[in-house]
């Protein structure tokens, strides 16, 4: 039996509200800097993010569930990230995705997001599977999955991208 996650909730250094129009100025920038994208397909323009965004809205209003925008305790921007519905090699799955801020790399906040998600995906059951999607290249993100509890599976190609999959089972 799945449960709706929490539009809110806090993790031992953050605040994370449900995604809405009003976080389009943080979107916008966070994907106008290219070190950010670099793993994302690239610096999105303020019309890609804002559609981006009308996407991302429209998946929270069809599933349940979506993405979450991260704010700091003084509540400046810190991360978007969340569980969204995509496919891989024409199979429907459930992705952790998370995208930190960069002047906020390397204090470990993508991991303790990603552990935040990962138990959301649990305590929802959403799925009797999660994935997580990380470049080749992107070898911190590759390790946040592993310390979430995520195990290598395979490498593919996602959205014209060499992509490693991991997964945890329910």
């Amino acid at each position: 039996m799945t449960r709706q996650p929490d539009a809110f909730f806090s993790t031992s250094r953050l605040r994370a509200e449900r995604l809405a129009p009003a976080h389009l100025r943080d979107l916008t920038d966070l994907h106008l800097d290219p070190e950010v994208s670099r793993y994302l397909g690239g610096v999105r323009s303020p019309a890609e993010t804002k559609e981006y965004l009308d996407v991302n809205l429209a998946h929270w209003d069809r599933h349940g569930f979506g993405l979450w925008v991260f704010r700091t305790a003084e509540g400046s921007f810190a991360a978007r990230a969340g569980l969204r519905c995509t496919q891989i090699d024409g199979v429907p799955e459930i992705e952790i995705a998370y995208t930190v801020h960069r002047n906020l790399w390397g204090r470990g906040l993508a991991t303790e997001i990603a552990h935040a998600l990962v138990t959301i995906w649990r305590d929802a059951e959403l799925t009797a599977s999660l994935v997580g999607i990380a470049s080749l290249g992107n070898e911190p993100s590759r390790r946040i999955l592993e310390r979430v509890g995520l195990t290598y599976e395979r490498d593919t190609s996602y959205h014209d991208a060499e992509v490693a999959v991991y997964r945890a089972v329910y």
